[in-house]
């Protein structure tokens, strides 16, 4: 048993409301989505990056091994420097993706609510004083 009010009142709320939420929900899943796996490269890096120093480390052996570990450092530290830089421009890129198409979405949602009322109206602006002549 349908009702063509209730059908339309499910399609209308789908239109202005299920919609655009499914649509921002999948949007925030995909952006998390790929915050964790930049996250988890970016984790791996460092932590291959710590393993490798403790390893070199365990090969030191006589007292040239150390000067040799330390002037590496500088290398290492540099490697970590443009590591942690380039991890950070890929956050702030993705951050910003993601609020240009949120905003995307909140402009498209705007203009199918405007559209929606619009057409409920029948495109009329009347104001009240223009309501209150026509009586």
């Amino acid at each position: 048993m349908t009702n063509p009010t209730i059908n339309q009142f499910n399609e209308q709320f789908d239109k202005l409301f299920g919609g655009p939420a499914r649509a921002f929900a999948e949007l925030s899943v995909n952006h998390l989505d790929s915050l964790v796996s930049t996250q988890m490269d970016a984790a791996k890096a460092y932590t291959d990056l710590g393993i490798r120093q403790v390893r070199t480390a365990l090969d030191i052996r006589e007292p040239q091994d150390v000067q040799k570990y330390v002037q590496g450092q500088q290398e290492v530290a540099k490697e970590l420097g443009d590591r942690v830089k380039g991890d950070a421009e890929k956050v702030v890129a993705l951050n910003q993706k993601f609020a240009e198409e949120a905003q995307k979405l909140s402009q498209q949602n705007a203009q199918g609510v405007q559209k929606a009322a619009t057409s409920k109206t029948g495109g009329s602006k009347s104001t009240g004083k223009q309501a209150a002549q026509a009586k």
